[in-house]
């Protein structure tokens, strides 16, 4: 529970090793206790050890005091009106204190509550998961201590980045694969060491700003014909074949930037055609590198937006520009 003790500091920090250096204590803050015994159950059961932070509500009175390098948070929609608002104080409070300490954040809600805790949380740079598993927590803190001890080794690079998420894409696969093989349904999954590093950032030349006219983007409507074109495969082999989240997030915000339209982490999660955990780490990945940006609502403290970067906005037009006529037409 909460450190009544710690009254001299707002923030204490403690580490526990598991042996090897790496930190094994995780606190858990969740408003169902027994949600709470559930996740630290699998998490003793795992080799873990876990703290019981409580409530997000307690969080926002008196020190906070975690006791461990992961935290682990379920923010869920209580009624029609989403997440209460006193959740997200406690939990905004908590990103404040993790991106402190350096701790890791995890935190999980549903595709109804999103938007509102992808707003809140804008300082620990946290995992957040879309309804998850019990098996889907566990995997989630293991990769967030196998990041933590990559970082001890070495800054992990861009392409680095990449990689993993693609492995991580495509170890999911594997498991919703092996999902419908239980059910009888037909497999194509993807092999382990098919995962490639994809991005390489554009050259100077093509970017707007080094001397080179910038040339326009495309017509929306043409980009959603695009993307309904990529949809349609769909209908006649297993989507799995054809993942590429970044791409379509990227087509859709390209669209969007023509219609001058905001487009929330929700509606572009929904678009890249992926589970919604996998999309928020592309989302993710794509805004450390620059491609996305976080565009915060004006009118509501509650809610962000993406949009592209400058350099995305170049390096989109210069694509379209690079394309023949028929081939663009038959996108």
């Amino acid at each position: 529970m909460l450190n009544d003790a710690a009254d001299l500091a707002d923030f204490s920090y403690d580490i526990a090793d598991d042996g090897s250096g790496l930190p094994a204590r995780v606190a858990i803050f969740a408003e169902d206790e027994g949600l709470r015994r559930q996740i630290g159950a699998d998490l003793g059961g795992a080799g873990f050890r876990s703290i019981d932070g409580g409530s997000l509500r307690s969080l926002l009175d008196g020190p906070i005091a975690l006791l461990g390098d992961v935290v682990v948070v379920d923010c869920a929609v209580v009624g029609a009106r989403g997440i209460d608002g006193m959740m997200l104080a406690g939990l905004a409070r908590l990103d404040m204190r993790v991106a402190r300490s350096g701790a890791k954040l995890i935190v999980a809600t549903t595709l109804a509550g999103l938007d509102d805790v992808f707003a809140v949380l804008d300082q620990s740079n946290p995992h957040i998961l879309i309804a998850p598993s019990r098996a889907e927590r566990l995997i989630a803190v293991g990769r967030v201590m196998g990041e933590a001890g990559a970082a001890r080794l070495r800054e992990m690079g861009e392409e680095d980045r990449v990689a993993l998420l693609r492995l991580s894409q495509q170890v999911e696969a594997i498991a919703h694969s092996l999902d419908r093989l239980s059910h009888g349904a037909a497999v194509f999954a993807p092999k382990l060491g098919e995962h490639k590093r994809d991005y390489h950032a554009p050259e100077a030349g093509l970017v707007s700003g080094f001397g080179v006219a910038q040339p326009p983007l495309p017509d929306p409507q043409m980009v959603r014909q695009m993307i309904a074109n990529r949809q349609a495969r769909a209908r006649f082999f297993d989507p799995a074949l054809f993942g590429d989240p970044a791409w379509d997030m990227l087509l859709d915000l390209t669209a969007a930037h023509g219609e001058g339209a905001q487009v929330s982490v929700t509606s572009l999660c929904i678009a890249a055609g992926v589970p919604a955990t996998t999309a928020l780490r592309w989302l993710t990945q794509m805004v450390e590198s620059g491609i996305f940006q976080r565009v915060p609502d004006p009118a509501d403290r509650r809610r962000a937006f993406i949009a592209l970067s400058d350099k995305a906005i170049a390096a989109m037009s210069a694509y379209f520009a690079s394309l023949r006529a028929p081939v663009l037409q038959a996108a």
